[in-house]
């Protein structure tokens, strides 16, 4: 993995754009309270009312508080640790930065996106920015020729291609399910809130989805773009386990109710994913090595 000067710089910014966003969103709780809103639509929410995600919903909220505590006290410290790993010409270490750092690429687009404007919207910008060049620079710093030469025979890469497709097309189903149920039923989402647009559907159904289904296909056939792909998803999608579950408690504890069927289809449902993709993870990064061997 080739050296990227401006990852010096960048990753480091990241860092402390990550710490300012998560910190503001999670201890930042001035306000007046929590008070109901009638959406364009017609629609009654409950608008959060306090800190920087108080025109927010109270779903929206406690969501994006669940990304703060992973990006505070998961992919934070991943990302110092793996930074520092990279910059001594560990592959390993540049395998787990950049999938870090397409957590905050996702992180910052949420933010940017799908939270309501608010004083911090500048600190968002430059994380989201910063996030995606980041990210380009350390996705295309892989010597794809010889990656394959890295890794040992035991890596499980038909295990991994098929939670891929499964993930895939997993992803896909839980959200249009809603989308589809809303236009059959002729109401709006019921994840829309106080928005206009179902942003976090359109990343997730228009770009990992499709992603996954890729990096399954591509790993199947073991080329080397289908381990980068395959390795770099499954590490993020621990991380978007992660994610879920603190969005979960960050929303019950806010006062949301979820039925069983909610947290067994969709919250249930990540959370089994993400137990996979750690298991997964570290079994990637286990049979992955600096020095050449025989691939499977």
């Amino acid at each position: 993995m080739k050296n990227q000067p401006a990852l010096s710089w960048l990753v480091p910014l990241i860092a402390v754009l990550a710490l300012v966003a998560a910190v503001a969103g999670l201890f930042w709780q001035d306000g007046g309270g929590s008070y109901d809103f009638t959406t364009l639509y017609g629609e009654t929410v409950q608008i959060y009312g306090q800190g920087v995600y108080e025109h927010d919903t109270i779903f929206s909220a406690g969501a994006s508080q669940g990304g703060d505590l992973v990006a505070l006290f998961i992919a934070l410290p991943l990302l110092a640790i793996s930074f520092v790993f990279y910059r001594r010409g560990s592959l390993r270490g540049g395998f787990l930065m950049t999938s870090v750092l397409a957590y905050y690429l996702y992180y910052g687009a949420s933010l940017g996106l799908v939270v309501a404007y608010n004083n911090l919207y500048l600190v968002y910008l430059a994380l989201f920015s910063a996030s995606f060049f980041a990210f380009l620079l350390a996705f295309t710093a892989f010597d794809l020729p010889s990656l394959p030469t890295r890794f040992s025979a035991r890596l499980p890469l038909r295990g991994m291609a098929t939670f891929m497709f499964v993930v895939g097309i997993g992803v896909a189903f839980i959200w249009l399910s809603d989308v589809i149920n809303a236009l059959t039923t002729n109401r709006v989402p019921e994840a829309l809130g106080a928005n206009i647009s179902l942003i976090t559907y359109t990343l997730d159904v228009g770009i990992i989805a499709p992603a996954c289904l890729l990096a399954g296909s591509l790993a199947l056939r073991r080329t080397p773009l289908g381990l980068l792909l395959t390795g770099i998803l499954t590490i993020l999608l621990a991380l978007v386990g992660a994610m879920v579950i603190g969005q979960t408690v960050m929303q019950l504890n806010l006062g949301m109710q979820f039925s069983t069927g909610q947290l067994i289809g969709k919250v249930g449902t990540w959370i089994i994913m993400g137990g996979i993709a750690v298991w997964f993870s570290i079994a990637f990064l286990r049979n992955l090595s600096n020095t050449a061997k025989t691939a499977k």
